[in-house]
C-alpha cells in the first residue's frame, strides 16, 4: 500500500475512532453518573413519561457509538499493527504470520466474551466472578505476550481491544436488549423484571469501570516509557487498578451530587 494512502486511512480511522469513542463513553458516563442517581429520585408517573422519551434516544447514540468505536478500532489496528507487522516484538521475523495472529485474536475475543458472559451469569458472588474474569483477561494477555511474541506497544493496544470488545458486546448483547424490555415495562406502568434491571445495571457498571483504563490504553502508543520498560506488565496492572479506583470515587461522588 502506498504510504500516502496508508497515512490518509490512518487519519480517517483514528478520527472516527476518537469521535465515536467520545459519543460512546460520554453516554456511558451520563447513564452511570447522572441518569442513575436522577432516575432514583423519580416517582412512577414521572418515570412513565420521561424514560420512554429519554432512554431510547440516548441508547441509540450509545450503542452506535460503541459499534463505530469498535469497528474503526479494528480497522486502525489492522492497518497499523498487522499490515505494518509491528504487532510483534521482532517485526523482522518472517516466521510470524500477522494475519494468522489477527484471526487468533478475533477468535480469542469472541470466545472470551462467551466465557465472560457465562461466568457472570453462573457465579452468584459478583466479586468472585469479577476476579475470575480478570484472571482470564491476564491469561489472554500473557498468551499474546509469550506465545504470540507481541511487542509492548501492541500488548497495551490489545489489552484495550479486549476491554473494548467486552464493553461493546455488553452493549449490544445485554444492555440494549434488556433495556428495551425495561423501557417497555415502564411505559406500560409496570414494574420491570428485577433480574433484567440487575443484569443490565451490572454490565453497565462493568463497562464504566473498564472505560477509564481503556482510555489510557487507547493513547498508550504515545508513552514508550510505559510499554517499553521491563516492568511494562506491572505498569499496565497499575493503570487498571488506578482506573478502577478512580471510577469507584466517581460513583461515590455521583451519589452525593444533588439537584436544586
Amino acid at each position: 500500500m502506498p504510504q500516502n494512502v496508508n497515512d490518509v486511512l490512518q487519519l480517517l480511522f483514528r478520527w472516527t475512532h476518537v469521535v465515536a469513542g467520545v459519543m460512546w463513553i460520554g453516554h456511558l458516563w451520563f447513564f452511570n453518573f447522572v441518569n442513575g442517581p436522577f432516575a432514583a429520585k423519580m416517582d412512577g408517573p414521572t418515570k412513565k413519561v420521561v424514560v420512554p422519551e429519554l432512554m431510547p434516544r440516548a441508547l441509540y447514540w450509545f450503542r452506535w457509538g460503541a459499534a463505530w468505536t469498535w469497528f474503526s478500532g479494528i480497522l486502525l489496528g489492522g492497518l497499523i499493527y498487522y499490515h505494518g507487522r509491528v504487532v510483534f516484538d521482532d517485526p523482522t521475523n518472517t516466521g510470524n504470520n500477522p494475519w494468522l495472529w489477527l484471526a487468533i485474536v478475533l477468535v480469542v475475543l469472541a470466545v472470551g466474551f462467551v466465557i465472560y458472559n457465562l461466568v457472570m451469569k453462573s457465579v452468584a458472588n459478583v466479586i468472585v466472578a469479577n476476579v475470575i474474569v480478570l484472571i482470564l483477561f491476564a491469561a489472554a494477555y500473557f498468551f499474546f505476550e509469550y506465545v504470540g511474541k507481541f511487542g509492548g506497544r501492541s500488548l497495551y493496544i490489545h489489552a484495550g481491544l479486549m476491554f473494548g470488545t467486552t464493553m461493546a458486546l455488553n452493549v449490544w448483547m445485554v444492555i440494549w436488549p434488556y433495556q428495551k424490555k425495561i423501557i417497555a415495562a415502564v411505559k406500560n406502568g409496570e414494574a420491570p423484571d428485577a433480574a433484567l434491571v440487575k443484569t443490565a445495571g451490572l454490565r453497565s457498571r462493568h463497562n464504566t469501570y473498564m472505560s477509564v483504563p481503556l482510555l489510557f490504553m487507547m493513547i498508550s502508543n504515545h508513552y514508550p516509557t510505559m510499554y517499553g520498560n521491563p516492568m511494562r506488565d506491572v505498569c499496565l496492572a497499575g493503570v487498571i487498578a488506578i482506573g478502577f479506583f478512580v471510577t469507584w470515587l466517581l460513583y461515590k461522588k455521583a451519589a452525593k451530587v444533588q439537584g436544586f
